[in-house]
């Protein structure tokens, strides 16, 4: 019954962040639509910036809903965490499924692609958001099925500075090249929200990524994977 229990709860939260992820990738095709007719690529044009106030409120509400979904199918705080990453990945996975069923887009894995606003644009190749979303499937999907088979599942402080050290480096990752052009261009007294700002979006409209920096994710994602590797041994030394 409790198998049962646990297979109802994945599938539901996964139907519903899949739901999440064609609404917003239905989004992104009207906006494509106005301003990308003949296809999306950098340099980015330039929207007006109460619809970019607009957009960053979207995002918002998202993360929001995420986080109502995973307060209301977590039954601890550990929980509430995991299942918060869980639907955030199938989210972000489904996002670019629906984008090439509707759009045939991205032609590749590695096209680059504006992946959030907040603090400042998110950059870099599709391929990275879903690898980082597989780790965030791994870790949730390892807590909540260890917990639901009565294992005590404990993150210590060690694991947790992997998990959030890992994800703030990959946060940089995404950063990296919006930073550099942002200091290149003069810009660095401003690195707030720049989104509502219309001098900025015209000079971000003549920038183009260079590189995306592979060692710098590789690096968080390795930090997180030993962080899940280490909880799993927590767990098999518990059981002898």
């Amino acid at each position: 019954m409790a198998n049962k229990k646990n297979f109802r709860t994945f599938s539901y939260a996964g139907l519903f962040a899949i739901a999440m992820g064609f609404m917003e990738a239905i989004v992104v095709v009207y906006l494509r639509k106005l301003y990308y007719s003949q296809g999306f690529d950098f340099p980015l044009k330039t929207m007006p910036s109460d619809m970019l106030s607009l957009e960053l409120v979207r995002e918002i509400c998202t993360v929001v809903m995420l986080i109502l979904i995973a307060l209301i199918a977590g039954k601890n705080k550990l929980q509430k965490f995991a299942w918060f990453i869980y639907c955030f990945a199938i989210w972000d996975i489904f996002y670019y499924v629906g984008l090439k069923l509707f759009l045939n887009w991205p032609p590749s894995l590695f096209t680059w692609d504006i992946l959030f606003l907040i603090p400042l644009p998110w950059i870099g190749p599709v391929i990275a958001p879903v690898i980082c979303s597989l780790t965030m499937i791994l870790l949730a999907v390892c807590i909540i099925v260890l917990q639901e088979k009565g294992y005590k599942v404990h993150i210590k402080r060690r694991e947790w500075a992997l998990i959030l050290g890992g994800g703030f480096i990959i946060f940089i990752a995404f950063i990296w090249e919006t930073t550099r052009f942002i200091i290149q261009k003069g810009y660095l007294g401003k690195l707030l929200i720049f989104s509502i700002d219309q001098r900025f979006l015209q000079v971000m409209a003549q920038h183009r990524p260079v590189s995306f920096v592979w060692l710098v994710f590789i690096l968080g994602e390795i930090l997180i994977l030993t962080a899940i590797t280490l909880i799993m041994m927590t767990i098999r030394t518990s059981r002898k």
